[in-house]
């Protein structure tokens, strides 16, 4: 506490407060601010009866700073301003208040005209907040971050003051909801995808103007399925899955190769030797050779960067049951074997110590043969149990479960996004994509893509009704229509898309081999593409209107009757539009601190509500809600159920590296109850002092929630790794305030 005076008759004693500006910079509070911007208004008045008195001045201002005290946060410029408008009618001078207005109203007015400027300036002079923690992924400091973030807010002011409504850039400002992604909408851009590596790899492809014959060994193959992933994470904004099926068949192409070069060699130096051990001897080459090949993939993922900024956002597949059984299968595990094995080790940073990398991102499918003890496939699944002990990959989808509810066994879209079970097979829509791997009849799922999202706030929906039943139900209703408003405008950006925009995705076989100039309008129907409904605050929305958590059975029923409506719209919007629309748990990063923001300026701190800088997950049970892991999983399953479109549980474990069998327990209960989930484990590093263990969470002077080594006390963030599952993929430490809180009081599961 310390003493300042508002004037020389007038001291008061205050704490010190921050003000949170436009452009995401905390800076102290400054009362002089607040009373020169009232002082020119009120000597602008022309009728000195009409003008504040110095007292009145200063009870304005001395509300202002009472009310920033109270309110328990950062306060924004705009909250503050709103504040002194408030006092300045209350205090009968309605002339000064007015002039006040038109001045704010102006200065305002040209701040827009300068808002873009001051914001590419502030990820230029990387002083913007907001910007530096938007992706955990990404290092604001880089040029080619940098780059990307400078041409993103211009493309995100070209798109709100050209390209969408005010209703919609309106609900999104207030965080009724989120239109995500409107940095990319001004292009002709879709979300994430799953590539089909098969075709590409099979039948050739092109990269950049030069055509691909099919490769010749494992290895090559690797090295093009890299370059593929590059070109596609360059021309979409999303994240994007392969699988390791499509690699598999050219382990034997690798194998016949090799045992034709070992026959001549033994010929030609007269080795003779017996079919087991010349056998022996290619397979001890064929495994190095998949050995280098899994190596090829993990660093090249790893090293290369899009047109964004990052590293690929890509999801590595891993599932027996997608080739026959046979020599392809046992090549396919061998594949998984070495890929699990490798990422266990970790990859080495500049300082050489091995980390956790966040990217390829793996999900490891449990299946009949591989989840009980003494199986076929056991082996695989224990060493994958290890490696997420070690590195908190794989994650875990259960076929069981999938096929319970979708029919099919497929892979998610990058972290989560879940395609639409295929019913343009069943419907003899026929060859749509132009894929040279299309088989009459069989179900395609790889060379589909998600058009883009739109997530309603549950919890601003539930306080905005007050917590009357009807008017929630109402108020849902018109906001998910507000919501389809937004993703038809998504689909219908990308109606005559032409190709040529993306050769490596519309023409050369990453999701289509359309033609020059053919637009790609047959691929946003009958259900090739999906659009996603996202949701975010499902456990604060109950909480609100029922006054328990939804682990409980009252909380239960309330919660699956908002799921349900979320189904029952995207069924009704399908239907009249022959558009796949689908439920989907957003993955909110940044977007649960604006979202937090916001409910806390419109609702104030409801204690259970909006009293945190963040708001949950999708449906997920609340981080500080006391619950064992298999109880979490099973309660969870019944939401997910209704999440179609994507949803990843998890649960938060300490170190399990000892304990495996527990992981193992974990893994069988996940195979019979849940579709998809993981494991949260701890992964860090501290590059000043060596520390191989958990680093914490701790406060600032300022309060600023900040991340430091136990054993050092290092804060530089650009001197640790800290690898931490925020919304189904790995991130590190530039997460911002309201992320960082929602890790920081996340209870154990086990």
């Amino acid at each position: 506490m310390y003493n300042e005076r508002l004037d020389g008759n007038m001291e008061v004693e205050t704490p010190q407060l921050y003000v949170m500006k436009r452009s995401g910079e905390r800076v102290p509070f400054d009362h002089e601010k607040i009373r020169n911007a009232i002082v020119k208004a009120n000597h602008e008045e022309g009728i000195p009866a009409e003008r504040l008195s110095e007292s009145q001045i200063n009870e304005i201002v001395f509300g202002v700073m009472k009310d920033a005290e109270n309110a328990g946060r950062d306060l924004s410029v705009e909250e503050i301003q709103d504040k002194v408008e408030d006092g300045l009618m209350s205090s009968g001078k309605f002339k000064v208040a007015r002039l006040y207005i038109t001045y704010r109203y102006k200065h305002n007015e040209m701040r827009k005209m300068s808002d873009i400027d001051q914001k590419i300036a502030g990820v230029v002079e990387r002083d913007n907040e907001e910007v530096k923690q938007e992706n955990s992924n990404k290092n604001p400091t880089v040029l080619s971050v940098q780059r990307d973030y400078m041409a993103g807010e211009w493309s995100r002011y070209y798109t709100n003051k050209y390209l969408l409504p005010e209703d919609i850039t309106m609900a999104h400002r207030e965080g009724i909801i989120h239109f995500h992604d409107a940095d990319y909408f001004a292009q002709h851009m879709h979300n994430c995808c799953l590539v089909n590596l098969d075709d590409m790899l099979q039948n050739g492809t092109c990269i950049s103007g030069t055509h691909i014959d099919t490769p010749k060994s494992f290895i090559t193959a690797c090295t093009v399925a890299s370059q593929i992933v590059a070109q596609v994470a360059s021309s979409q904004y999303g994240g994007q899955t392969i699988t390791l099926s499509h690699l598999a068949p050219f382990v034997d192409v690798s194998r016949r190769k090799i045992a034709k070069r070992l026959r001549k060699e033994f010929e030609e130096t007269g080795i003779t030797a017996t079919e087991e051990k010349f056998h022996e001897l290619v397979e001890q080459e064929v495994r190095k050779e998949v050995e280098n090949g899994c190596q090829t993939i993990q660093y090249q993922l790893i090293t290369l960067q899009s047109t964004n900024g990052q590293a690929p956002f890509v999801t590595v597949f891993m599932y027996l049951h997608e080739v026959p059984e046979g020599q392809t299968r046992a090549d396919l595990a061998l594949i998984i074997d070495v890929m699990l094995r490798q990422r266990i080790l970790g990859v080495k940073d500049r300082t050489g110590h091995y980390i956790t990398p966040a990217f390829p991102k793996l999900i490891y499918v449990l299946e009949e043969d591989n989840i009980e003890e003494g199986s076929q496939y056991y082996e695989l699944t224990k060493l994958a149990a290890q490696c997420t002990a070690k590195r908190m990959t794989p994650d875990y989808i259960s076929e069981k479960i999938e096929l319970e509810l979708k029919g099919d066994c497929y892979p998610c879209m990058g972290c989560r996004s879940f395609l639409t079970p295929d019913r343009f097979t069943d419907r003899n829509v026929g060859n749509i994509s132009g894929a040279l791997n299309y088989v009459p009849g069989r179900h395609k799922y790889y060379g589909r893509f998600n058009q883009g999202v739109v997530t309603i706030n549950l919890v601003d929906a539930a306080c905005s009704s007050g917590k009357d039943e009807e008017k929630f139900w109402a108020i849902m209703n018109e906001r998910l229509d507000l919501c389809h408003k937004a993703m038809r405008l998504r689909h219908d950006r990308l109606l005559g898309t032409p190709s040529d925009v993306a050769p490596i995705l519309w023409q050369d076989g990453a999701l289509a081999r359309l033609k020059p100039g053919e637009t790609i309008d047959k691929l946003l129907y009958d259900g090739y593409s999906t659009l996603s409904l996202g949701y975010a605050g499902l456990a604060e929305c109950v909480y609100y209107m029922k006054g328990v958590s939804h682990t409980t059975e009252e909380g239960k029923e309330f919660g699956l009757k908002v799921m349900q409506l979320l189904n029952d719209k995207c069924t009704e919007w399908k239907t009249a539009e022959n558009i796949d629309y689908s439920v989907y748990g957003t993955p909110l990063e940044s977007t649960t601190y604006k979202f937090a923001k916001c409910l806390q300026k419109r609702f104030g701190k409801i204690k259970g509500v909006t009293d945190k800088n963040y708001i949950t997950n999708s449906y997920h049970v609340h981080v500080t809600e006391n619950i064992d892991a298999f109880s979490k999983l099973t309660k969870e399953a019944e939401f997910q159920k209704l999440s179609p479109g994507g949803a990843v549980s998890y649960v938060e474990v300490p170190d399990m590296q000892n304990n495996i069998p527990a992981v193992l327990a974990v893994m069988k209960h996940i195979y019979n109850t849940i579709l998809y989930a993981e494991l949260n484990t701890k992964s860090d590093y501290c590059d000043v002092c060596g520390y191989d263990g958990q680093i914490e969470i701790v406060k600032d002077e300022t309060g600023k929630l900040i991340w430091e080594c136990p054993n050092c006390g290092n804060r530089d963030q650009s001197k640790m790794h800290v690898a931490r599952r925020t919304c189904g993929y790995i991130g590190t430490q530039y997460w911002n305030q309201g992320r960082t809180q929602e890790i920081a009081e996340r209870v154990l599961h086990l």
